[in-house]
């Protein structure tokens, strides 16, 4: 297929395929233009069908920490591959991929692997009422937990970039449980609530970290109405640090979600909690979950290998990468007379085209729906930098993006930013 173009493709796949893509986000709808089409990856880069070279800081939307088809990685799937695909059994590598996720997470005794983040959420939230015996879940507005009916009222990322505030399709009687609350405000907690849900750091509305006391609120009130708190860690978990942002602000929840990270770029959540807590799940107790594919031989192989490359120094070279993308952006941005604020936790990095960065959904729907993200990201495009197809997400920096990428990034970002 010598001719094949991104053009081509996207309107072959739309014949076949809902939207032309199977994530709503990858069709370009709030930007505009043709999507690009992977050909292949490598560290730090993505490279299309049309053979051109882009710096990738979408990296998966996370999963590629390493970088693309880090050579580790590769081997240790060709390796799992070679002995078979999925039994349906146990397998070795479940146990040691446990065993290193439950050694980084103080509180944390046992793991239920799963196929997504979003199967993790959903499990976790049926274990909370299980454990509880209550009905009734608070998240906020802004979070995205996973496309599951009672967590995607209100959800941030690409719920929030196809301007929807749920999904046709969710009977009421699937969401009237789930009480929406604004983020960075401790809502009122009673004996009715099973579990409240948070991502700990906001990143998909953008990039808004918690407000000084929120998450110790969170707890606080959990605690006085015996409702279990539940930090959604996808990305996040093994992320910010060794120890996921329970580590990074020192609050414990009762209940972890993982994903993107533990699978090395193939397809893997977990969810996670106490002895006590787990002990309600299946076959140990009455919470039933389960999955065909849980545990899969290559995506724990490939999870187990990138996770054994996240030491803390590893996270101190990823977080000093990030910073110098920051602030080279945030330098560029004010050079050029441009309101934009570029906020950075850790190794993630956030883009808002305004003069103060939000701090809950509501302030980060204006900035992100003003109009000047989809030019910024098709200028960046344009010069083979490829971010998020949407304002709503993060920005990615992986440990393969070496002082190069990073340079000619910034020199791009001065060069768009006197085009707004």
């Amino acid at each position: 297929m010598t001719d094949t173009t991104n053009a081509s493709l996207f309107e072959r796949a739309q014949a076949v395929i809902p939207g032309g893509v199977n994530s709503p986000v990858r069709a370009f709808g709030s930007v505009g233009g043709t999507p690009y089409f992977v050909e292949r990856g490598e560290g730090p880069f993505v490279f299309d069908v049309e053979g051109r070279r882009y710096i990738d800081y979408v990296q998966s939307y996370g999963p590629a920490i390493l970088g693309h088809a880090h050579p580790a990685v590769i081997a240790s799937i060709q390796d799992a591959a070679s002995r078979g695909t999925s039994y349906g059994a146990p397998t070795e590598n479940e146990v040691l991929i446990a065993e290193e996720m439950c050694s980084r997470i103080d509180g944390m005794d046992k793991v239920r692997l799963v196929s997504s983040g979003t199967e993790a959420t959903m499990s976790a939230i049926r274990l909370a009422r299980g454990t509880t015996g209550r009905d009734k879940i608070i998240k906020f507005a802004g979070n995205y937990h996973g496309h599951s009916d009672s967590l995607l009222v209100a959800g941030g990322s690409g719920v929030a970039q196809q301007g929807l505030v749920g999904s046709e399709g969710v009977t009421p009687g699937a969401v009237a449980d789930t009480v929406v609350a604004p983020f960075n405000v401790v809502p009122e907690i009673d004996e009715t609530v099973a579990v409240v849900c948070v991502e700990p750091v906001a990143a998909n509305m953008g990039l808004v970290g918690p407000a000084p006391g929120f998450l110790e609120g969170l707890r606080a009130a959990c605690d006085a109405a015996g409702a279990l708190l539940m930090f959604d860690e996808v990305i996040t978990g093994f992320r910010l640090c060794r120890g996921g942002a329970a580590e990074w602000y020192g609050v414990k929840p009762d209940i972890w979600c993982f994903g993107k990270v533990i699978g090395g770029g193939l397809p893997m959540g977990a969810f996670g909690a106490s002895n006590e807590v787990m002990g309600n799940l299946a076959p140990l107790g009455g919470v039933y979950q389960a999955g065909t594919l849980s545990g899969n031989p290559l995506a724990t192989a490939a999870g187990l290998t990138a996770m054994q490359h996240l030491t803390v120094e590893a996270y101190e070279h990823l977080t000093a990468i990030a910073t110098k993308l920051a602030d080279g952006m945030q330098a560029a941005f004010n050079d050029a007379g441009v309101a934009a604020v570029v906020p950075r936790i850790g190794p993630l990095v956030g883009l808002f085209f305004g003069d103060t960065a939000p701090h809950d959904f509501d302030s980060a729907k204006v900035i992100c729906d003003n109009g000047v993200y989809p030019r910024f990201f098709h200028g960046m495009l344009d010069r083979g930098i490829t971010l998020a197809p949407g304002a709503y997400e993060a920005i990615f920096p992986s440990l393969a993006h070496t002082d190069a990428e990073i340079d000619e990034t910034i020199a791009a970002v001065a060069e768009v930013a006197t085009l707004l």
